[in-house]
Parts: structure tokens; C-alpha cells; sequence
């Protein structure tokens, strides 16, 4: 049975987005979850999960950092982003960061089932008429770096760097986490030397720059 997890902080959308896999896939087994946290303890119930639709401005999300954590956490379930925003840009960055797919929330229900489809089949997914926009907007150089640095962490040092960017210092990372201070510190070194940083500070901005503003709240 395919098991898919809807990520979206508006229910309505939530409700549209479950009939839309049901007219693909009627069986599916199909979970929510409304903030970035409820994706990680609903991944944690169910790590058979095969693909999450994640808002890319859901609460907690931060732009790309969501995307970036679970890959990093889960790295066998697919992940592909819903937005209501179009820019090329953000979607190559999507892209790069290890989104399967990008759907938009104009999108009406044949192409979200097209969408769908595509994704389950392990092809990489983009609304028609953005396919050109996209195409012709280059990938950054850095984007490519930062996530190939990201993807060398395990799902435990990407947990820590999180918590790094956050502000936490090591005796706070270590009981959110349930492990002993020197192996957060451990983890830092390793985290460190993998990202190419030397300090702290340097390692959050890394992770800082997959932020992205959500244009809806800025209007």
C-alpha cells in the first residue's frame, strides 16, 4: 500500500490535496501534518512513508531548510514541494536541494493527479507551464555545493546543525536530544569539518541561506 504524508498548514488545502491522490491512488494510506514538526514525528510513526507534499512555507519550514532536513533525516522518502508561488528560481533551488517535484497551488486537479503520478514514478515533476522558466534559469554554483556538503551529514549531525543555527548551545542540543554533551561535541567537529566551516556562527549561516521569505506574509 502506498503511503503518502500531506503537509500543509491550510486544511482545505490539506482536503483538496487528499482527493487528488485518492482519484490516483483510492487505497492510499494517507497521513497529515500541519507544521514541520508534526512531518517529523509523523515520518518517525511511519518510516515506510513514500512521498510527503510539502508546503514550502509551512510553519516551521523556513523556505528550504524543511526540505533540507528531511532528506537529510529520511533520505528514502521522497519529498515534493507545494507552493503558491512560481519564481524559477526557487523551484531550480527546490530542485537541487532534493525536491522530487514542485507543485503549484493554481494547479488544477489533472495536474495535481499528473503531478502525482509522476512523482510515484520516481520522475521529476514540474507544472507545463513553467518547464521553460526553469529550464533557462541556471543553477547557482553555491546551491549545488552547499547541498552536496548537507548530504554528506548523517540524519544525527544535520539534527544538531538545526539546532546550531537556532542558537542552542551544546548542553541544550544534548538534552533536546537525549545524548551526552561530548557527543554533540563530537558531532560539531564532524559537522565542521564536513561543511567546510570553522566555527559555529559560520555553520548556521550555511544552513541559514536555504531561508526563503514567503511572499504571501510580505504583502
Amino acid at each position: 500500500m502506498t503511503r503518502l504524508l500531506i503537509a500543509d498548514d491550510h486544511p482545505l488545502y490539506r482536503l483538496a490535496l487528499t482527493q487528488a491522490v485518492r482519484g490516483v491512488l483510492p487505497e492510499a494510506d494517507i497521513a497529515e501534518a500541519q507544521d514541520l514538526a508534526g512531518v517529523h514525528a509523523a515520518l518517525a510513526a511511519r518510516p515506510d512513508t513514500d512521498l510527503v507534499l510539502l508546503d514550502l512555507h509551512m510553519p516551521g519550514s523556513h523556505g528550504l531548510m524543511g526540505l533540507a532536513s528531511l532528506r537529510a533525516e529520511h533520505p528514502g522518502v521522497a519529498v515534493a514541494m507545494i507552493s503558491a508561488h512560481d519564481d524559477p528560481t526557487t523551484i531550480r533551488r527546490a530542485l537541487a536541494y532534493g525536491a522530487a517535484g514542485y507543485l503549484t497551488k493554481r494547479a488544477d486537479l489533472a495536474e495535481l493527479q499528473a503531478g502525482l503520478r509522476a512523482v510515484l514514478a520516481c520522475e521529476e515533476w514540474l507544472p507545463p507551464s513553467l518547464r521553460d522558466s526553469v529550464a533557462s534559469s541556471a543553477t547557482d554554483p553555491g546551491d549545488r555545493e552547499t547541498a552536496a556538503k548537507l548530504a554528506t551529514l548523517s540524519p544525527q549531525q544535520f539534527k544538531v546543525l538545526t539546532r546550531v543555527a537556532e542558537g542552542r548551545l551544546n548542553k541544550q542540543i544534548a538534552d533536546e536530544l537525549g545524548i551526552q554533551e561530548r557527543t554533540v561535541k563530537a558531532h560539531m567537529s564532524a559537522i565542521f569539518e564536513k561543511l567546510g566551516v570553522r566555527n559555529r556562527t559560520q555553520a548556521g549561516v550555511l544552513l541559514g541561506s536555504l531561508a526563503l521569505s514567503d511572499p504571501a506574509r510580505e504583502a
